[in-house]
């Protein structure tokens, strides 16, 4: 390993995609696989050892969301760069992974040269994002508040509302307003509605 050498985590739940990510990248000369995590929780406590320059993060992982981490990444190493790797190719969730201090965002089926030359641009401090979401980000720009999208997101957890305001420290009749707005606002006729349409664009 030399100066140059960019260190990189995978976080990856599925163990064959997360092996195979590894062996190609280190294939490389100028990078090295530092560690490798299955689930949230396991992806930030190696961060913190290894201190690699990126993490490459799925989104839907046990224990912790690929947002989740983004986000904690971004908060306890700032100059970790994290870029999801996903199937999931929602608008929303790019947009929530930028939001949450995402560098890149790429769908699975990218070639390994355009992940490695991204993982490179992204170090010397540039952005990548799927040409693909980022036309479809545009066309389909979330509607919902920040307040309104967590409210609607603990509520397709399955939490009512006296448990949601207790969850946010809301009153129960804020609650039902930011639910009545996120309804209204996705033109669905029902709360069970409105988060099918939320969770279909990677909303919540």
């Amino acid at each position: 390993m030399t100066d140059s050498t960019i260190r990189i985590l995978i976080a990856e739940d599925q163990t064959l995609v997360r092996g195979a990510l590894a062996t190609l990248l280190n294939f490389e000369d100028d990078f090295e696989v530092v560690a490798t995590a299955g689930d949230g929780i396991e992806a930030l406590a190696l961060a913190k050892v290894h201190r690699p320059h990126v993490v490459l993060v799925d989104v839907e992982m046990p224990h912790m969301s690929g947002l989740e981490v983004v986000e904690q990444l971004h908060q306890a190493l700032p100059d970790c760069k994290a870029i999801v790797v996903t199937t999931f190719a929602r608008p929303g969730y790019m947009q929530r992974a930028v939001k949450a201090g995402a560098r890149g965002y790429l769908l699975k089926d990218a070639h390994v040269e355009e992940l490695a030359g991204a993982i490179r641009r992204i170090v010397q401090g540039g952005r990548v994002m799927s040409p693909e979401l980022m036309m479809a980000a545009m066309e389909h720009a979330n509607p919902l508040s920040d307040r309104e999208a967590q409210v609607l997101r603990l509520a397709a957890n399955g939490m009512s509302t006296r448990q949601i305001a207790m969850d946010i420290a809301l009153t129960e009749g804020t609650v039902r307003n930011y639910l009545s707005e996120a309804i209204s606002k996705l033109n669905a006729s029902s709360r069970q509605e409105a988060i099918k349409l939320a969770e279909s664009q990677g909303w919540i």
